[in-house]
Parts: C-alpha cells; structure tokens; sequence
C-alpha cells in the first residue's frame, strides 16, 4: 500500500513526466488541479525540494523543476503490481507497430536505448566493438540517439547520449510479416565455453515479469561479457523464442536475409518437438535461441560505467541505424 506522501510524490513526478519542459510550482499547482488533485503552492515546493535531494527531480531555477531519469524509473517501479506480465503484452505490441519491411530494406525496428555520458561510452569503445565482431549482439548495426532527443518515454538529458542497440523483438516483427507467429518464452543468461553455448544458466519468464530479464542481470552484476570476449567463456544475454515447426526453412532463410543486412540475431534454431540445450519445447513447434539485444552496452556495467538501459525502448527508421565499426568516428562529435 502506498502511503499518503508518497502518492502526492508521485503525483509530482507524473505531472513533470508529461511535459518536456521545467514546470514551476504553480504550474504543477494547476496541473494537479487540472486532474482532480488539490495541492498548495507551497506544499508543492516542499515536496520538489524533497524530490530535488532524492535526486527523482531537478532544479532550473526560475524555469522550475524537471524530473530525472531517476525519477522516471522511481514513477514506473511504482506501478509494478499494475504491470505484472505487462512486458509479454509490449512485446505483442511492438512486434505489431513495427513496420519493416525486409524486401525493400526499410521501415522502423525496435530498438534499446542506454544513457551513459558520451565519454564513459568512448572509453570502452574496443570492449564493446569485440562484442559485436564475436557475434554477440543483435546485428551488427547501432544508433545515437542526441541530448533532447526523445524515444518513447525516455528522454536523453544534457551531457548524455543515448545508445541504441536493435532489440531482438525486431526478429519478431519481421517473421509476423511474413505469417509466421512466435512466442517469446524468456529470456536468460546463457553460458558460453569456447566461445559456443552449452546452457541457460538463469531464466526469467517474459509473462511473469514487468521488467526485461537482460535490465535484472545487468544490473545485478550476473552477466560476465569480459569472460566471454577475452577468452571465449562467460555469460551473455539471450532469450528463447518458438516457432510452428512448419516453418523451420523459412525462419531460417528469414534469418540468413536479417543477417546480411546486419539485424541477425538468431544464434540456433531446433528440430520439431525436440528440446534445444536442454529447453522442454511444445509438441508442433520449434525452439529458438536469440542473441540479446542489450548485449554490446553491458559491457559499461561491468566496468563501473553508470549507464541506464531500458528494453523495447521504441522504434526508429532503420536509416538512423550505422555499422558498430562507425561508432569511434561518430562519437566524437559529443566528446
């Protein structure tokens, strides 16, 4: 149960969520107003001087407050029991808004976001593009997003950039255009000998959870990407997908387009009815294994880098989206 003062906070945070700019107090004042919420002047500015120290806000002075990207993720956290299995409904979603089309080579894709300061990302620029050449991302394509620039709900603040990886659920979309559905299981640790999968070291059901199973890894230090790119073993990201066994050859043939036009991600595909690295698999269909998309910027986490990463982030035009090998010439326009 959320108490009294809490729900006024979070008022706050909803309000300066709904606006791309700062908000002075009464502002927010008459927003809450506006929405059936009575609140003071002054009770609004001692709760945003509370906000500004737990750092969910910030000010700009006599412009008002904005919230941060600690707030944004303090207002979601807050809706938890509201969004039970809500990440299984947005994948749906996002497989059915995104219009790519593979035979022309355009439309939107899915992609990741990660906020990192533009130098933290430089710095560790030849671990992340070994992630990539060992075949351990979604493709092999990649895009910025700019400070102020916006993608869904995330907005990238000053002095920051946003990351974008292609998120494995574009693999979805693509298939569903061509009339093949799929069902997304979860998505796990997947541990790696020689540089080969050998099993699933951790899982995390996609409809049981409200938050991408690769953002709880990440962020509890279980991944182990150094390991698997310095010596061939180690943990990534990657999740388990079923396809109707009918349609092995053509999942594959779609796979083997994808990937050369640097969105491949499939990593292995199974027989009819037979299990694939131990995973159980419905009678009539097939599994899969496919490479995380939030893979290439993991990497920041496990060097102390303080990044924020969010899955199924939004969608953007495959025009927007470059070769990894590019990302040491484009990222010295931020530096």
């Amino acid at each position: 149960m959320i108490d009294r003062k809490k729900r006024k906070e979070l008022l706050l945070l909803n309000v300066l969520k709904n606006t791309e700019s700062s908000l002075s107090s009464p502002r927010i004042a008459d927003e809450l107003s506006a929405l059936g919420h009575e609140m003071s002047e002054r009770t609004v500015r001692l709760y945003l001087q509370q906000l500004d120290r737990d750092g969910l806000t910030i000010s700009n002075g006599k412009r008002g407050h904005q919230i941060t990207q600690f707030g944004l993720t303090e207002l979601e956290s807050s809706k938890i029991i509201e969004r039970v299995g809500f990440l299984s409904a947005k994948i749906d979603q996002m497989t059915y808004q995104m219009n790519f089309d593979l035979n022309t080579i355009s439309g939107t894709v899915v992609i990741n976001v990660t906020l990192v300061e533009p130098g933290q990302f430089a710095k560790n620029i030849p671990d992340i593009i070994k992630v990539y050449a060992d075949g351990y991302a979604m493709g092999r394509l990649m895009t910025f997003l700019e400070p102020g620039e916006s993608l869904g709900h995330i907005n990238v603040p000053e002095k920051m950039i946003g990351i974008g990886t292609v998120c494995s659920i574009t693999l979805n979309g693509v298939l569903l255009k061509h009339g093949i559905p799929t069902v997304s299981r979860f998505g796990g640790l997947l541990e790696l000998r020689d540089k080969k999968p050998v099993r699933f070291v951790e899982i995390i059901m996609y409809d049981g959870t409200s938050i991408d199973p690769l953002e709880v890894f990440i962020r509890s230090g279980m991944t182990d990407y150094m390991g698997a790119i310095r010596t061939g073993n180690g943990k990534i990201g990657a999740s388990f997908r079923e396809f109707p066994a009918e349609s092995r050859n053509t999942v594959i043939h779609l796979a083997g387009m994808l990937d050369r036009i640097g969105l491949g991600g499939l990593l292995r595909v199974g027989m009819p009815g037979q299990s694939l690295l131990d995973i159980p698999v419905s009678e009539g269909r097939i599994g899969a294994i496919v490479i995380g998309g939030l893979n290439p910027v993991s990497i920041l986490e496990e060097t102390g880098v303080r990044a924020y990463s969010r899955a199924l982030a939004g969608l953007i035009d495959f025009k927007r989206l470059f070769s990894f090998e590019e990302m040491e010439d484009r990222i010295r326009k931020f530096l």
